[in-house]
């Protein structure tokens, strides 16, 4: 591999680090054809030069910011129209069995000798959040009211993650509502969607490589005519496979939040 200045290649590797950069050094390594697929040596191509290495490092960070801002927006929008759907139907509905699809609700997990439903080991995360929380208007209503934290409330304290495992445990007439908010037509888009962009936001939250990601969540995609946008995904399974089809699911989201959005 060239390096034109070793200097400057010198503090990269001491900045970055080694093992970070070698990933991003694939594309310009040797192979010899095999089947089922090509054998990648640990020499370089010819041309191969250490600040196109550099050059891809950087584009993935971009790349990794661009969709940690997309998936904030996407993320506070869904926390609000789960507040509304569920707020419409009890202050608490979060935490009430009969607002929750049966599974999530009564399914037993057993763990370290314990037994709990998947929806009590939920609530448990949630108030570890609410008791370690410092944000004022947590600490300002456990101050002022008896009560649990109201669903509007609550739904500030949870991370995607919790968003996530709770979008799939809502009936399926909230999680129709909360899909027809967003211009879906089936309510397993959604939550398949809002899985696997946790799954990228885990990635970028810690810096890890996004270019050229396998999906370990892949988003479902829509059938043919489902909407057409997005039709070219039904017949490209590979688009599932790597961050286009996540990508693809984000700005079909972005449009419908805010259809002027660039």
């Amino acid at each position: 591999m060239l390096i034109s200045d070793d200097g400057r290649a010198a503090a990269n590797l001491e900045r970055i680090g080694y093992y970070r950069l070698t990933g991003y050094s694939h594309p310009w390594r040797a192979t010899s054809p095999a089947r089922p697929r090509a054998i990648v040596h640990d020499d370089f191509r010819d041309g191969a030069e250490f600040r196109h290495v550099i050059d891809l490092y950087v584009f993935d960070k971009r790349l990794r910011m661009l969709m940690l801002d997309g998936i904030e927006r996407v993320e506070v929008a869904l926390r609000t129209e789960i507040a509304l759907v569920l707020g419409r139907l009890s202050p608490v509905a979060h935490r009430e069995p009969q607002f929750l699809n049966r599974n999530f609700a009564q399914k037993m997990i057993h763990r370290h000798g314990k037994s709990f439903t998947a929806h009590g080991e939920w609530l448990s995360r949630l108030d570890g959040a609410a008791s370690r929380s410092r944000e004022e208007f947590a600490k300002h209503f456990s101050a002022t009211y008896a009560s649990p934290l109201p669903i509007w409330v609550a739904i500030e304290l949870w991370d995607f993650g919790m968003l996530s495992h709770f979008l799939a445990g809502m009936r399926s007439s909230d999680l129709d509502a909360v899909a027809g908010k967003f211009v879906l037509p089936r309510r397993d888009l959604l939550t398949s969607w809002v899985r696997s962009i946790n799954f990228v936001r885990n990635i970028c939250a810690h810096h890890c490589r996004l270019w050229n990601r396998s999906m370990v969540d892949q988003p479902r995609s829509p059938a043919l005519g489902d909407i057409p946008l997005l039709d070219h995904m039904a017949a490209d399974t590979h688009a599932q496979e790597r961050l286009y089809g996540v990508a693809a699911a984000i700005r079909y989201l972005l449009r419908a939040i805010s259809p002027t959005t660039t």
